[in-house]
């Protein structure tokens, strides 16, 4: 009979050490792991590598041939909290020399060797990587597709390429050698900034710089918009706008606010440069409760404005515009050339797809906008889809380099190839990413923030709620939402990846994985306070766009999958009690 070893988890960890290191995690922005691609609710990395490291390795306790006094165990946890509060640290997770020791401590409590690790509701994908990281073994899996590119992004496809020169002419003689996934890194960076360059040559006249009053000209950062409805006053029924807040910038000295006026039956827009604007008791036209008329105070419903925009009777007026004054941001009055250069039609070939109408979770179905393509102006779709048809013309061109650079073509990257053809598919799947997280920053959902002067993205919490004045980005500027700004942040975030040991990320339902040999460690779903799949669709109908025939088998579905999807959603699971037995029972399964 074999006896189980207790393991240092069950005995004590340097807790203090862990929850600081965790905290910090949320302050470290470039290349960190989780700014490759947003996903909900993830696990810190220091927690999921102290957690799997103290999982593995026995407590001194169960060692007494070793440790036979309380003394000596006592002495040797303290040793290996001593570790663990080291391999914590952001900074340490490269150092090779930290992380042999702690792989030793792991082959000292399981035989000499590594075991495999498997992580069934793998999500964000921190414990499958923190898994490879410590030179395990990693096995990914979940549900979600979007999970499962994201996990492939982080475990899977670095390790394949590791220590590969990028193959985008001239940069591989930038340095002597490229450790890890450096070289990948590299050449997302600048077929990223490839794809960006021939976007703006298709598409950056619908980007107009702007003239400031002085005669000078400007790169624009965002255009802010207002959403508008007749008013039901039969006397009075101008087209309202519908604005939380008229201030643009609150910085001392550099105050900017909108003032709008009715001229003639229409609302003129005017942008000021003091601090007398609104105070906050009056600052807008709309809240939770209602809205008012800018012409005479008349009250409007949210059912009204609701029927409204169901009706398709919801417009939207250009209330400012926002551009690099070079030391700061200028707040420029709109004009009808910026307007009508944001008239254009929508593309035929947007993404599809219903929105689930979750009260209280995804609001903006209760306005009239139940399709995903709803969620961008026309000028996003245009930019988005010419972003998302270029990865494959991206693609095209890292195949022609990498076999000019000698690589055999080989099989493609679904079927376990390593070669020019896997290379150039690797590629493109982080580009499509880019395009992906671009859009958390170009829907019609994004804010502007007077306090910071930047655009707020679209994910500010786990929820689609509906905003009333939005800020559309400019893709072309150096400032937030641009898209080469999300090329970066992947390239950094590849660039810091282990990419060692072998990894892999498939989509299967945790109920109908094998378990054989794997030591599990996972962070289920939790219960009914995050609709996963339901919010990922913002992200995979664009995702399938771009990645149909790379990772065909992954964006196989128009989308992500829901009725197995392990999440007590009482909208969708007959109410509360339908949702907690649909939940228990399938937990329980697992």
């Amino acid at each position: 009979m074999t006896t189980v070893k207790k393991k240092l988890i069950e005995t004590s960890l340097p807790l203090e050490a862990i929850n600081a290191a965790s905290a910090r995690e949320k302050s470290i922005r470039h290349g960190h792991p989780s700014t490759l691609h947003l996903y909900w609710s993830r696990k810190p990395l220091a927690t999921a590598r102290a957690v799997l490291f103290a999982q593995l390795v026995d407590d001194p306790a169960s060692r007494p041939e070793e440790f036979p006094t309380v003394e000596s165990q006592d002495k040797e946890r303290a040793r290996l909290h001593a570790l663990m509060e080291k391999l914590i640290i952001w900074e340490n997770s490269n150092d090779e020399k930290l992380l042999e020791q702690a792989r030793e401590e792991i082959r000292k409590s399981n035989d000499g060797k590594l075991p495999a690790v498997v992580d069934p509701f793998a999500g964000g994908g921190s414990i499958p990587l923190e898994a490879q990281r410590l030179g395990l073994e990693s096995h990914a899996s979940d549900l979600n597709p979007l999970a499962v590119l994201i996990n492939k992004a982080l475990i899977e496809i670095p390790p394949k390429f590791a220590g590969w020169s990028p193959v985008f002419p001239g940069v591989a003689e930038e340095q002597s050698s490229w450790l890890r996934a450096e070289g990948l890194a590299a050449d997302v960076q600048h077929y990223g900034q490839w794809l960006r360059d021939e976007a703006e040559k298709r598409i950056g006249h619908l980007y107009p710089k702007i003239t400031a009053p002085g005669g000078t000209e400007h790169t624009v950062i965002a255009w802010k918009w207002a959403r508008t409805v007749i008013s039901p006053n039969p006397a009075n029924p101008i087209e309202t706008p519908l604005v939380n807040s008229w201030w643009l910038s609150k910085k001392k000295g550099k105050e900017a606010w909108v003032k709008a006026t009715v001229v003639d039956g229409q609302v003129q827009y005017e942008v000021q440069h003091n601090a007398d604007g609104p105070k906050v008791d009056a600052d807008g036209t709309v809240n939770r409760r209602g809205a008012v008329s800018i012409a005479d105070g008349t009250p409007i419903d949210l059912k009204y404005i609701r029927a409204e925009s169901q009706a398709g009777r919801m417009g939207a007026h250009l209330i400012a515009v926002v551009a690099d004054g070079g030391k700061g941001r200028l707040y420029i009055s709109p004009n009808n050339k910026h307007i009508d250069t944001a008239n254009v039609p929508s593309p035929d070939d947007v993404p599809t797809g219903d929105i689930f109408d979750w009260p209280g979770r995804i609001n903006v179905y209760r306005y009239g906008m139940t399709e995903w393509a709803d969620l961008f102006t026309n000028r996003q779709l245009v930019a988005l889809t010419t972003l998302s048809d270029l990865v494959s013309e991206a693609r095209s061109k890292v195949l022609e380099d990498a076999l000019a650079a000698g690589i055999p073509a080989s099989e493609r990257l679904e079927d376990g190839g390593v070669g020019a053809e896997a290379y150039a598919d690797a590629v493109a799947t982080y580009l499509a990413l880019a395009v992906s997280r671009t859009t958390d920053y170009s829907s019609n959902l994004c804010s502007w923030h007077s306090g910071r002067d930047s655009i707020r993205n679209l994910f500010s919490r786990q929820a689609i709620p509906m905003v009333w004045d939005y800020a559309e980005a400019n893709l072309f500027s150096n400032s937030s939402g641009n898209f080469l700004g999300q090329v970066e942040w992947i390239s950094k975030a590849i660039g810091k990846t282990p990419a060692k040991s072998a990894g892999e990320a498939v989509q299967i339902s945790a109920t109908s994985r094998d378990y054989a040999g794997l030591v599990v460690s996972t962070d289920p779903p939790y219960y009914d306070n995050i609709g996963y799949s339901d919010l990922s669709d913002f992200f995979y109908v664009w995702l399938r766009k771009s990645l149909r025939t790379i990772h065909p088998s992954v964006v196989g579905t128009m989308l992500t999958p829901k009725a197995d999807e392990l999440v007590a959603n009482p909208y969708r699971h007959d109410g509360k009690q339908g949702a907690e037995k649909f939940f228990i029972e399938g937990f329980n399964s697992v």
